[in-house]
């Protein structure tokens, strides 16, 4: 099974903001600098969807509501999330914040009617969370990929070997799920516009294709054919870096786009050491130019932080003394040299010691707490933003 909640971000604001429930929603900026995160379904209406400028989506919908994302309460609703599914199968592999694979290979076994046990799981989630998901359910991971796509939101889709010429294969190259927009446009040309277009070049191994694709043609030929992966890793990788990253949906110089996406990006990596109860000491800053090219600064810190502040200000001066005026298509940050809090070694001063300590029991204390919750439910107030209501 492939479990994509819909329009995550979007949702999380209703379930806090129940007046906003129906109404047209863009997590982002809608300034001339702002970038569109996520939209609901009623802004999609209006042709607004990710990746979009903020000015753009206020031009479709002027009466649209904006609002700023808070990584910290997405990870919390997240949790929540693949906690819920742990009921159903342990075998869980997280795909992002908002999407994962799980084997249901042991839970559906004496299942008489398949559809309505997923339409269990999908109502449970709604009911008990308020989350809306789309399920797909396969026999690779691809293709259960594929199939959550097909019917959102709130949708179920089951994809079979036999059945992929009538399911998968009148589908636009556009929806396969690993090629880019840049290489599906390249594919039409040479005649190439469905996925059956596709699974009949690799039946003879195309030449056109290999050599457009690459080291990559072996993996797509056997996902068009349903033989790709179906192992679900639930193995929890204790990374010694985090990081995300994100390309602008056109070259940039503008500076306060480019701070604004820094912001966001170093806000969901502090929000990911936090959820594995980490604190990093080396903050990396890699962007890349017009010209493709990738470059990258980073600044070790004395003391390792999984202050969102702290990374988020040493990644903005990293851009401001390296790349400040420079056309840039793609921006990432990064928290690296990870470590436990509680393993870490702190070379304290005989002036900062008293004040230092009780901030210590203080973090101590909610770290212990979020724990036993198995969530980041509670946090500093001092890391909690003040802006307004919040």
């Amino acid at each position: 099974m492939h479990i994509d909640l819909n329009a995550f971000f979007a949702t999380a604001e209703e379930l806090r903001h129940p007046e906003l429930v129906g109404k047209p929603i863009v997590v982002g900026g809608y300034g001339p600098r702002g970038v569109v995160s996520t939209a609901s379904y009623a802004a999609r209406k209006y042709g607004i969807h990710s990746a979009m400028p903020g000015a753009q989506a206020k031009r479709l919908c002027p009466e649209a509501v904006f609002l700023e994302p808070d990584f910290g309460y997405y990870s919390m609703l997240s949790r929540s999330f693949f906690s819920y599914l742990k009921r159903y199968s342990l075998i869980i592999e997280e795909a992002s914040i908002d999407e994962g694979y799980v084997d249901m290979t042991e839970a559906t076994k004496g299942v008489k009617d398949a559809h309505q046990y997923f339409q269990g799981i999908m109502m449970g989630l709604l009911k008990e969370i308020g989350l809306k998901c789309s399920i797909g359910v396969a026999p690779t991971k691809f293709l259960a990929k594929m199939a959550s796509d097909m019917k959102k939101p709130l949708g179920i889709t089951f994809l079979y070997r036999k059945n992929l010429s009538q399911t998968l294969y009148p589908l636009p190259i556009d929806a396969f799920f690993g090629i880019g927009k840049k290489t599906a446009e390249r594919m039409k040309e040479i005649g190439i516009k469905t996925i059956g277009d596709f699974k009949r070049a690799t039946d003879v191994d195309d030449p056109r294709i290999l050599s457009m694709l690459g080291k990559s043609y072996s993996t797509l030929k056997k996902e068009v054919n349903g033989t790709s992966s179906d192992i679900v890793d639930p193995t929890v990788y204790d990374a010694k870096s985090l990081g995300h990253s994100e390309t602008f949906p056109f070259d940039t110089n503008e500076e306060d786009t480019i701070k604004a996406k820094i912001t966001e990006l170093a806000i969901e990596a502090t929000g990911g050491i936090r959820r594995d109860h980490k604190k990093g000491k080396t903050i990396t800053l890699v962007i890349k130019d017009s010209d493709f090219k990738s470059h990258s600064k980073s600044l070790t810190l004395s003391e390792a932080t999984d202050s969102s502040e702290m990374v988020t200000q040493t990644a903005i001066r990293l851009y401001e003394s390296n790349f400040l005026g420079m056309m840039i298509r793609l921006v990432g940050v990064t928290i690296s040299n990870l470590l436990d809090p509680h393993e870490e070694t702190v070379q304290m001063s005989l002036w900062n010691y008293e004040n230092y300590e009780e901030m210590d029991k203080t973090k101590l204390l909610v770290n212990e707490l979020n724990r036993k919750l198995d969530k980041p439910a509670l946090k500093l107030a001092s890391e909690v933003k003040k802006n307004g209501d919040r």
